[in-house]
């Protein structure tokens, strides 16, 4: 008994082949720097065009060698952790921690409310004691559909948490409980159950169709009064309602069983008031549940990502309340998975890689990134903990007032209003130093990094059945619009008065400043990249060779390189459990993400510090139609409507096509050396033959298919235009 009441909560174990992998990397920064001397030593001197074309592509080779550099502490030494839920149970069952679950949702339209209540339903079920569990939906859109359906799941969950205790039901989500279960020996309780929820569901998609709640619901409920001031999703008062409350006798299950509190939130918004898009929505949140429930651990999670496994509270309690390491750890993260990841996973979604290796590697650095997602806080550290006096005097000040009365509980809903207004904030510490942080587009990353930059440790769980699963984009343009996002965020937080790069010297180890400021830098990897896809096939159109003849000693450090890490990859990406043409699919997208996505980002992040253009908040659509949904399942790539993006992508692909078949025929046809001058400028040929691979997909949507997904005319035309335009151009100047 002694030895369990001092045995660690998790245990950590360090990867294998650590020593292998060094020697191997180490080797591939040889070839490296052979080719950084390669480029500098042998720079042509008798053509103008070659020289500058010569120079440009060693910045190139530079920018990507120092770039590979910072993904290497990733890869040093990988951490996996294992609880021991037992022993939390053990030691702690009567003392748990309360928990407050926060789900964000922005839109009705994008992100369909029986969607978001089915996530709320998921988390309200966790195997956890209901009467320290409180669970709070942030509706940014301030829409009475959504109010509507979590009013409804209120009422469902009276039934649902039950069946969920009695019959050990995992996932806790409705609709994918009842997606993945095929034979029961519960099956008269599944038939009841399954028929109250699709009643429920038909509601609320009815009201949802309809654009209004029923009549006889408005009138019955007390709380869709606070619509009557309301003028658009961007100028109305705070709405706030407590639907469930163990004060209130009413807020039990049918077993008789206290549930877990429930709580809408819709905050103040005003035209004239920056609303800091999910990040005001957070630090709302904080403010209104330490009014009511103020529970110690703050889990949150987007309306898309149900939880998957009603034990991964109690897991992540393991790391939070361990006797020896448990005070270092701010929060706990776990990855963000999707449920509708085709079988090569079309367009890279599941981040396989990022999931499996390198947050891993991260954790042995100090800790993974905060994803935004699916992550396990300490209340006191997200709020900034003695930052302010004033701070913790007003958090004292309304700490315990969840401990009211039947009687007071429409006096605890207008007290806990005050917090959600849109100038509670101003002259505070809120924004900066205290809660989430503003002005960034990924504020979750940047508060992450505050939270290390003050001696403070996360960790990465990655259990065997997911934490949460969700929707991952499935169309090219829903996912090079999130990689924007995500990888103009990044580049912000480079930029700003946080930046790993500046300020976290010396407050965070090197490693993890590097693993940090790899993820910071995808914005402007976009240029040697584009220059390695433009300017290598145009030379080759021109019968200029760029790289080092075949017959050439310097030919091996470029093959090596370029075989060795493109191997490595594939066997890492095979190991995180893909498949080879998953891997072919992950290159695609890789490459689709750094023309056009990172390429927008960079832009638009430097317009944006100029202040020629504002910060924006795009949500990314959870639903598709039914067209799409199948393309998608057969991994046939969606394109769609027209987009400045897709028009990238198609310019390049075409212009390597151009210049690869261009350079084909002149040799063939006019050239004395027939196919021989190909010796000299193999590796254009090669990067040029890849790079037209690769954008198959492009060219059938641009010529041969015929359905809705195709790229449209316009696209095609423009692409063809600009891509012959660049050919001609460079043609008649050099």
């Amino acid at each position: 008994m002694a030895e369990v009441e001092h045995s660690p909560l998790f245990e950590t174990k360090r990867a294998k082949g650590r020593v292998f992998y060094k020697v191997f990397s180490l080797s591939l920064f040889v070839g490296i720097c052979f080719i950084w001397v390669f480029r500098v030593s042998h720079i042509p001197r008798e053509s103008e065009v070659g020289k500058w074309g010569w120079i440009g592509l060693f910045f190139a080779e530079l920018c990507f060698g120092l770039y590979w550099l910072l993904r290497h502490p990733f890869r040093w030494n990988l951490l996996f952790r294992e609880p021991f839920r037992q022993r939390l149970s053990q030691r702690y069952e009567k003392v748990l921690p309360k928990v407050d679950i926060f789900v964000c949702t922005a839109d009705p339209g994008i992100e369909p409310p029986v969607m978001v209540i089915n996530t709320v339903l998921s988390v309200m079920a966790y195997e956890y004691p209901p009467d320290k569990l409180s669970v709070y939906l942030s509706d940014d859109a301030g829409s009475d559909i959504t109010f509507y359906a979590l009013l409804e799941a209120s009422i469902f969950a009276k039934q649902w948490l039950p069946f969920c205790r009695k019959f050990k039901v995992d996932p806790t989500s409705p609709a994918a409980y009842f997606k993945t279960i095929h034979s029961s020996t519960h099956a008269k309780e599944l038939i009841t159950i399954k028929k109250l929820y699709q009643d429920m569901e038909s509601r609320i998609e009815n009201a949802a169709k309809m654009g209004r709640v029923p009549e006889e619901v408005h009138t019955e409920h007390k709380g869709f009064s606070q619509w009557d001031s309301y003028s658009s999703r961007r100028d109305h008062d705070t709405i706030l309602q407590i639907l469930l409350h163990e004060t209130d006798s009413s807020a039990k299950d049918v077993d008789g069983k206290v549930m877990p509190v429930l709580v809408y939130l819709a905050r103040e918004k005003r035209p004239q008031v920056a609303h800091n898009f999910k990040a005001g929505a957070m630090n709302s949140l904080i403010r209104v549940s330490s009014m009511i429930s103020n529970g110690e651990i703050i889990l949150n999670v987007d309306c898309d990502m149900y939880s998957n496994n009603s034990q991964s509270l109690r897991d992540a309690l393991c790391f939070l309340m361990d006797e020896d390491k448990g005070h270092e750890i701010a929060y706990v993260q776990t990855p963000q998975c999707f449920e509708n990841i085709t079988k090569n996973d079309l367009y890279g979604g599941a981040l396989r890689v990022v999931y499996e290796v390198e947050f891993h590697g991260m954790d042995s650095l100090g800790g993974p990134l905060y994803a935004g997602t699916g992550c396990f806080h300490r209340r006191e550290i997200l709020c900034g903990r003695k930052f302010s006096d004033q701070y913790e005097k007003d958090r004292n000040e309304y700490k315990n007032i969840g401990d009211m009365t039947e009687v007071s509980l429409h006096e605890l809903e207008e007290e806990s209003k005050a917090l959600a207004s849109c100038t509670f904030e101003i002259n505070t510490l809120w924004g900066k130093e205290v809660g989430l942080l503003y002005g960034c587009s990924l504020e979750d990353v940047m508060t992450g990094v505050s939270i290390k930059c003050r001696g403070l440790k996360s960790v990465f769980y990655n259990p065997q059945r997911r934490a949460f699963l969700g929707v991952a984009p499935n169309t090219l343009p829903q996912t090079l619009v999130q990689h924007k996002r995500w990888s103009e965020g990044c580049f912000q937080i480079l930029l700003s008065k946080h930046s790993p790069a500046w300020h976290a010297y010396g407050l965070i180890s090197p490693g993890l400043q590097m693993a940090y400021c790899y993820y910071n830098l995808w914005a402007f990897i976009c240029w040697p990249t584009l220059y390695y896809c433009v300017i290598p096939p145009l030379y080759l159109l021109k019968g200029i060779p760029l790289f080092p003849q075949m017959s050439s000693p310097w030919f091996i450090p470029f093959a090596y390189v370029i075989l060795g890490d493109s191997s490595y990859c594939m066997m890492e990406f095979l190991w995180s459990k893909g498949t080879v043409k998953g891997w072919w699919n992950e290159l695609r997208i890789w490459l689709y993400k750094r023309t056009s996505s990172y390429l927008f980002a960079f832009v638009d992040t430097i317009l944006k510090s100029f202040g020629f253009s504002e910060s924006t908040f795009v949500v990314s659509a959870k639903v598709a139609e039914e067209e799409v949904s199948q393309r998608y399942e057969k991994e046939i790539m969606e394109f769609g409507s027209s987009s400045p993006m897709l028009t990238v992508l198609a310019t390049l692909a075409l212009l390597n096509l151009f210049c690869l078949l261009g350079s084909f025929l002149k040799q063939v046809f006019i050239s004395e050396g027939g196919l021989r001058i190909f010796d000299a400028m193999a590796l254009q040929v090669i990067i040029s033959g890849v790079l037209v691979l690769i954008n198959v997909p492009v060219y059938q949507g641009l010529f041969l298919r015929k359905d809705e997904g195709r790229l449209p005319i316009s696209v095609a035309a423009k692409s063809t235009a600009l891509a012959l335009s660049a050919c001609a151009l460079f043609i008649s100047l050099s």
